[in-house]
């Protein structure tokens, strides 16, 4: 399972409702993107490199 290097977000379960309102399981997925960090090549998620681009 995909995870950010910084903050260890995941995949989090929840429920998918219909117009009937049943429950059926569905995924909500981290947005994870490769980008380098000190020089090596690490899993991110978005809010964490909008974070590292405004810190620096």
């Amino acid at each position: 399972m995909p995870q950010c290097y910084i903050c260890n977000k995941r995949s989090r379960t929840g429920n998918k409702r219909s117009h009937s309102n049943i429950a059926t399981k569905r995924k909500f997925k981290v947005n994870i993107q490769n980008k380098k960090i000190d020089g090596k090549k690490r899993k991110v998620c978005t809010s964490c490199i909008r974070t590292i681009n405004k810190v620096k």
